[in-house]
């Protein structure tokens, strides 16, 4: 019986891990639910799974759980703060810790469960986006196994051997990374700049949170993924190739020097990398509804339009100068989305932002976590004071 910290359980994430759990009652128990601030749906996931530890980051959020929670007879203990959240994914009773914190916030959680050598679902890209060289290490280091959850990672993880020293020793030629394009893939380029955040947040085929959802629109999130990738599989920049694929069907693909293509397909839907770094190295049953070639129809594959999603070539251009690139790059987008659906910037202003942020970088290697924060707060301050100039 596998006992499991899930951080970020009132996110789509968590709640699809939870999904998945809900079905293998025989095989998995929740230890421990983080999460930031939603107490109601925190009180339902904890009356029907009962777990050890209950923590929000928001105290006053913890404070109504734990009345609640007193009031419904629970044995549940509340825990508020990011403490709290680094001890129930590093605690010696948590065999699996879903990373599920989005952004910034989520770092030192994961980081934890790295160093207490866990066993890692990664939904937080932007730990490895962040600190990518400090997490691979600190996983080296500390026996940790980190299984990607993102769809298109899992997916490559699925093609590619188990063990390898490099990608050319494995006889691996490219990396294939597939995205769909989000809401706006055919949508006229000079129609961009007028785009609400109701209709970024229409994904056409996920169905996920208002910022992840943005970063789809601009596809930011595909070059986060990018920057991901090489920071899991070994791979440098002229490794991967991003593929524009609309279904959503194949999530990902890998290249051999024979010439053979290995793809991952299924539906459009977060149980299926989920139950499968849940299961590792057996598969287990997900409740996704299975894929059915007679009604698929056809799959496309285009090349990714960099000038209508210049947020990509501003990813991919990160990974490639190194250093803390990554940071700033992450940052920037973080506030240019926050102020886009706030209605204090446009659509296409969002990569203006990240731009003018990286040209004005001052790049250095972090050694730490807290340079790694700090840099971040540098670059947030920067795109602050950018969309202070512009929106005024």
């Amino acid at each position: 019986m596998q006992q499991i910290s899930v951080l970020g359980s009132t996110g789509s994430i968590g709640v699809n891990t939870l999904d998945v759990i809900r079905a293998h009652p025989d095989k998995y128990n929740i230890f421990a639910l983080g999460a930031n601030k939603h107490d109601a749906r925190m009180l339902a996931q904890c009356l029907e799974f009962h777990p050890e530890y209950a923590v929000l980051n928001d105290e006053n959020a913890a404070l109504r759980l734990k009345t609640a929670l007193h009031a419904a007879g629970s044995k549940t203990e509340v825990l508020s703060g990011a403490k709290a959240l680094v001890e129930i994914a590093s605690s010696a009773d948590v065999d699996t810790v879903m990373a599920a914190i989005v952004g910034a916030a989520g770092l030192d959680s994961t980081m934890a469960a790295v160093v207490a050598g866990k066993r890692v679902l990664l939904a937080n890209k932007e730990s490895l986006v962040m600190g990518g060289r400090l997490f691979t290490d600190a996983v080296s280091r500390h026996g940790a196994a980190l299984m990607p959850i993102d769809s298109e990672h899992n997916a490559i993880f699925q093609c590619m051997p188990r063990q390898y020293e490099s990608l050319q020793a494995a006889g691996i030629r490219r990396i294939l990374l597939t995205g769909s394009g989000g809401p706006f893939r055919q949508t006229p380029l000079a129609a961009l700049a007028g785009k609400t955040p109701e209709q970024a947040c229409l994904h056409p085929n996920w169905s996920m949170g208002q910022k992840i959802s943005v970063d789809s629109a601009t596809m930011m999130n595909k070059g986060l993924e990018f920057i991901e990738a090489c920071w899991l599989f070994k791979a440098q920049p002229s490794d991967i190739e991003i593929v524009i694929h609309p279904q959503s069907i194949v999530h990902s693909m890998v290249e051999y020097t024979d010439g053979s293509v290995l793809a991952q397909m299924g539906m459009p839907d977060m149980r299926t990398p989920i139950a499968n770094c849940l299961g590792w190295p057996a598969r287990i049953e997900s409740n996704v509804e299975p894929l059915n070639f007679y009604t698929l129809g056809a799959l496309e594959f285009t090349a990714p339009d960099f000038d209508r999603f210049p947020s990509l070539r501003l990813s991919i251009d990160a990974m490639k100068q190194g250093k803390d690139y990554a940071v700033a790059l992450n940052a920037a987008n973080e506030i240019g989305v926050d102020a886009f659906l706030n209605g204090r910037l446009g659509f296409t202003q969002i990569a203006d932002v990240i731009a003018e942020v990286l040209e004005s970088w001052r790049a250095s290697e972090p050694d730490s976590l807290a340079a790694v924060k700090d840099a971040d707060h540098l670059a947030r301050e920067s795109a602050r004071a950018f969309i202070a100039r512009v929106s005024n």
